[in-house]
């Protein structure tokens, strides 16, 4: 059945905010820890966005080759996709260079802010299970141990050859769909996140296409083994997706050892840069929760 449209005088609104939302989840997968899957789940827009993937079927790709184009396109939510990919896009293009350089510049005042994103996305996902067993609490417990020992993994040299770009790609998007794993963390352990990240600067548009190309195979074929386990297994995949979150924080502690910085420490001793990231990370709470409360408020169909 046809999904109704949005109604002329609010289609406008309504794809602007979309791509807003885009904008955010392109932000966040930007930086190595934070999951686009994460804000998507935040913003409201995670299931509509799994339905959106899927619908890029074998149906779709027929009706593409036979060059049905209005068809083809009238087969999938195409203002959705072209407008969260549009936001997508804008964040990529504009702020990966700033938040590169934050990176290098000013550390701890990013991860303070993205850990109290991830930290408040935790609370508001598990609160979708009403009611609580030993199983999901194992789900949660499990997820949680398997992702903090992976985030203690360091990144090792690959080869820059097409075929890894590609396998990279794959990789990458189908942890971007996931809350709480990063897709661009997952780039980290491969060791091509800084190289695509001047690709992205360079304007590198062969290397760009390898990566985007495995990434469209990536969406493909998780989206819907993932959408499955939500209609089939939904407390279980929250719980296990809510472990997964939580083991990701050790990735997105403000404080590191030096020395690895995958190992999580306290500060010294209490100054203006502690201070101040305190706070970025209390505003990256309270913006999830307002997101949270105001996205709340809209029909059932668009929450998870």
């Amino acid at each position: 059945m046809t999904a109704p449209s949005t109604p002329p005088a609010q289609s406008k609104m309504h794809y602007l905010a979309i791509v807003a939302r885009g904008f955010c989840m392109g932000a966040a997968d930007i930086v190595p820890g934070v999951s686009g899957g994460t804000m998507a789940f935040i913003l409201g827009i995670y299931h509509e966005l799994l339905d959106a993937i899927k619908a890029v079927d074998a149906r779709f790709f027929r009706l593409l080759l036979t060059l049905r184009l209005k068809d083809a396109i009238s087969h999938i939510p195409w203002r959705f996709l072209l407008s969260l990919g549009t936001g997508i896009i804008a964040a990529i293009l504009t702020l990966a260079h700033f938040l590169e350089t934050q990176l290098d510049q000013n550390p701890t005042r990013v991860w303070a802010f993205f850990f109290g994103l991830v930290l408040a996305s935790v609370i508001t996902v598990s609160r979708t299970i009403t009611k609580w067993n030993i199983k999901l609490i194992s789900a949660v417990l499990i997820a949680l141990v398997s992702t903090y020992l992976l985030l203690g993994v360091t990144s090792v040299n690959t080869p820059e050859t097409p075929s890894f770009l590609l396998i990279s790609g794959a990789l990458a998007i189908t942890a971007m769909i996931l809350p709480g794993i990063s897709g661009a963390y997952v780039l980290v352990l491969l060791g091509k996140y800084r190289y695509i990240l001047s690709a992205v600067n360079n304007r590198d548009l062969f290397t760009l296409a390898l990566v985007f190309a495995g990434a469209l195979i990536g969406l493909a074929t998780f989206s819907r083994i993932l959408s499955w386990l939500f209609k089939r297994y939904h407390n279980a995949t929250v719980a296990t997706l809510t472990g997964l979150m939580l083991g990701s924080l050790r990735r997105i502690w403000p404080w590191k050892d030096p020395n690895s910085i995958s190992s999580p420490v306290l500060p010294n001793h209490l100054n203006s840069e502690v201070a101040i990231s305190i706070v970025l990370c209390v505003v990256g709470l309270s913006i999830v929760f307002l997101v949270t409360s105001l996205t709340s408020r809209k029909p059932p169909s668009n929450r998870f």
